[in-house]
């Protein structure tokens, strides 16, 4: 796939905060595609628990995906392979992203709140809701 730094970096913040700091974003992103190196896909082997405790962590915000493969050793055992790769539809949904267009919402910080039919006090399934992610409707 080839994700540049930018873009995964973008992705990161998208996904996870947008108030991040974007130096914070770029070295996670510099950690991740460090392993990658000139492949889409990296072997799971190749990562200390951290590290993939950080994978697990892009996974649960809907950057990489896993896939294995099976193959028969010398001896006639069966061993799988576990690899880790970016979402194949990520550099689109990125791309899609920065070329919206951003209305602009006013709120006025000392209006009364309760009026205007918006209210603090809505809990909408204790489910945090970030506008500005691209990903999907579950967690």
């Amino acid at each position: 796939m080839g994700m540049t730094m930018a873009e995964l970096t973008q992705a990161i913040r998208q996904h996870i905060d947008m108030e991040m700091d974007p130096e914070v974003a770029c070295g996670m992103a510099e950690h991740a595609l460090g392993f990658f190196g000139f492949y889409d896909r990296i072997i799971d082997n190749a990562l200390e628990p951290t590290d993939r405790n950080l994978f697990y962590m892009f996974q649960d915000y809907d950057l990489l995906t896993t896939e294995s493969e099976e193959t028969t050793l010398w001896d006639g055992r069966e061993w799988r392979i576990h690899y880790w790769r970016f979402k194949p539809e990520l550099r689109e949904r990125v791309e899609a992203y920065m070329s919206r267009k951003v209305e602009e919402v006013e709120i006025d910080p000392f209006g009364d709140i309760y009026t205007g039919g918006r209210t603090i006090w809505t809990r909408d399934g204790d489910k945090p809701v970030n506008p500005n992610a691209f990903t999907s409707d579950h967690w």
